[in-house]
């Protein structure tokens, strides 16, 4: 549990030296420097937002009065008291520090030996009177184990604390660690014997879909399990807490909704610039599964920092379910290496036939960009899965991921866009050729050539997480390529009419209500035209919109497509068509309580109805984002294959998998 704190120094550490937080005293107290993922600086970030923004809300409102306290509980090397100092914001406040005495004493050893700190705080000597291991005019820092509360109080009352003034209490993932029992009884504690008090808590929620559970087994390993999750999984639940232990009253946001709720928008937007960034998905998954509480009680006025400045449609509820749909691991394919991979594009190029390339992945136990692509067909009703060599005329083809495939004919596909880093420019568009035997059992090897491009088409292919989608005008095949991003441009809403097969950019009259710009959403071909659904737009925010370019006579019109209930904003997801019902699958969306399962949309009614995916027969977690999906229609299930990614710090997780996803009994019974 000690560790835990040092390395959450260093991050933040990492996370300030990039610009995240404006903190110079982090680096005095981390100790070692390490440069941290650009993930893990949003993350840290995110946390150290939250933290501070209601500690500051707690100064505000109680600047008039003579004097306030701050008790930090497990406060590690937190910088928060030499910031405050600094800033010139603790004229009558004392905060007091406590930590297990050896983490107390490293601090204390710091800060007597670092002038910057030391001048600041100014060293009284009153160390070395029960657990205090350092002393200033309005800084105390103990050396006790929260978990004994009666040592506790007796030190916390030896160092000064006054139980009658203000008290902001602060435990930054400290409860989490501590038995239910130990935490309740602080928690009621605090209630009991302050009168006028408020509680700040930063720490997980949610273990029990997969990214908690990546999240949970990371903890374990770790040796510092997260006990407070088995009793208090939700966000309600520990508003519950709160309430029922003494507090009067209680507000809790998880990060995504304190993130665009909480945070200015030009403060988001400077943010989301500080360096490249691709991880959309991670980034998300980590602020749903962490929250931040403000309980309160005697306060006046009432202490109510989480009070958005902005209000954002909440998807209130949990997402009603239809039903559920079984999912399956794909017998014999397990095991096989380089499916478990994610960013990548599968496609059916004929009847039992797939073709799976680029993407980030897992061969010879390594992770690595996929070069090699993979063809997987079924013969007397299994899956085989073989590796297949390409002569590739340039190595820029082996590094692509969020790119997209299309299947022209039987023995030719096109490549579009796609990145290896995401600072990267374009990667052009590529044939790729395959003979008419090509399956499993005789994959022979696919040719690949680079396309050289007309310039009025190279704008198409510098892009990744976009879509390309064939479609047909006046009875000519074309390639549909819309919206993504690119290196310049964090989301584009443009798109290209690409004349089969010369690939000749085509104007085309198009009209009707421009959708928003977006990437990472999905697009299907359907009646001639082209079926937008969801993705991510501007401001980082999942949209809900489904849109259908219709053909005209003289072109083409974006219609919009109403659905009922309104359709849960979500991005990263897969689509498909059958029998005019558009098929949803997986994706990442806000609303924490749940994870997106299927999601079937009639498209001449508008309903739109959701079912989980029933994953009891799966040993590991399913993650359905950045995953690619087939539909094949005569069995009417789903062939799933790869998907998963970075979980923040808590390692990579991939579907070790392909998956089935039976969908005949929701297909039969609409």
């Amino acid at each position: 549990v000690q560790g835990t704190g040092g390395s959450s120094a260093v991050s933040k550490c990492s996370a300030a030296a990039r610009g995240y937080i404006q903190d110079r005293f982090l680096r005095l107290l981390a100790g070692r420097r390490r440069r941290r993922a650009p993930l893990i600086h949003r993350g840290y970030y995110i946390r150290a937002r939250a933290v501070d923004h209601c500690v500051r809300d707690f100064l505000l409102k109680t600047q008039s009065l003579p004097r306030t306290q701050i008790l930090s509980l497990g406060a590690g090397f937190d910088s928060l008291y030499f910031r405050l100092k600094d800033m010139g914001l603790l004229h009558h406040t004392v905060v007091y520090e406590v930590d297990f005495p050896n983490v107390a004493c490293q601090k204390a050893t710091l800060i007597k030996r670092m002038k910057e700190l030391s001048a600041l705080v100014g060293d009284t000597g009153g160390e070395g009177l029960g657990a205090i291991t350092f002393s200033g005019e309005d800084y105390k820092l103990l050396g006790v184990d929260l978990s004994e509360l009666s040592e506790l109080e007796r030190a916390l009352e030896e160092a000064g604390l006054n139980s009658e003034i203000p008290t902001l209490f602060i435990a930054e993932v400290v409860l989490t660690y501590m038995e239910n029992t130990r935490s309740d009884a602080l928690i009621q504690w605090a209630a009991e014997h302050f009168p006028q008090a408020c509680f700040l808590v930063y720490e997980q929620v949610h273990p029990e879909d997969p990214f908690g559970r990546v999240m949970q087994q990371h903890f374990s390993q770790l040796s510092s399990a997260l006990h407070s999750l088995a009793q208090y999984p939700g966000c309600e639940a520990q508003q519950r807490r709160f309430l029922g232990r003494g507090w009067t009253e209680c507000s809790v946001m998880d990060m995504n909704e304190f993130f665009t709720c909480c945070v200015p928008e030009d403060e988001q937007q400077r943010v989301q610039t500080l360096e490249p960034f691709d991880e959309y998905e991670e980034w998300h998954l980590k602020c749903s599964h962490y929250f931040v509480l403000a309980a309160s009680k005697g306060m006046e006025p009432s202490w109510t920092p989480l009070l958005p400045s902005v209000t954002v449609p909440r998807h209130a509820g949990p997402v009603g379910t239809a039903g559920s749909v079984p999912a399956a691991v794909c017998a014999r394919l397990s095991g096989v290496p380089g499916l478990r991979r994610y960013g990548h594009h599968s496609v059916l190029i004929k009847s039992n036939v797939i073709l799976t390339t680029g993407g980030f992945g897992e061969e010879n136990g390594q992770h690595c960009r996929m070069r090699n692509f993979h063809v997987l067909s079924k013969r007397a009703g299994y899956w085989k899965a073989v590796c297949v060599t390409q002569n590739i005329p340039d190595k820029r083809w082996g590094e692509r991921l969020y790119h997209t495939v299309s299947c022209l004919s039987d023995t030719l596909a096109l490549v579009v866009g796609g990145r290896t880093s995401p600072s990267s420019t374009g990667l052009g568009m590529l044939w790729l050729k395959f003979p008419e035997t090509c399956n499993a059992s005789d994959p022979d090897e696919v040719a690949v050539e680079l396309v050289s491009l007309q310039p009025a088409a190279e704008a198409a292919a510098s892009r990744w997480r976009h879509s390309t989608t064939e479609m047909t005008f006046k009875g000519e095949q074309y390639l549909f390529v819309y919206g993504g991003r690119s290196a310049l441009q964090p989301v584009l809403g443009d798109w290209y009419f690409l004349r089969a097969p010369e690939l000749s950019c085509t104007a085309i009259a198009v009209e009707g209500p421009v959708p928003e710009s977006r990437h990472s959403h999905s697009a299907c071909s359907w009646e001639g035209g082209v079926l937008i659904a969801g993705g991510l737009g501007a401001a980082e925010q999942p949209l809900g919109s489904v849109f259908f370019l219709r053909e005209l006579e003289h072109g083409f019109q974006w219609q919009t497509i109403e659905t009922h209930p309104p359709l849960v904003p979500r991005y990263s997801h897969t689509a498909h068509v059958h029998e005019g019902k558009l098929l949803l699958v997986g994706g990442v969306w806000f609303h924490a309580s749940s994870v997106p399962g299927v999601t079937v949309i009639d498209l001449m009614t508008g309903l739109c109805l959701d079912y989980v995916i029933n994953v009891e027969h799966l040993e590991w977690p399913l993650m359905l984002h950045n995953h690619s999906s087939v539909f094949l229609p005569d069995e009417k299930e789903l062939l799933v294959t790869g998907g998963g990614g970075n979980c923040f710090s808590f390692g990579t997780h991939l579907n070790p998998e392909p998956v089935t996803l039976s969908l005949s009994s929701i297909l039969t019974s609409h």
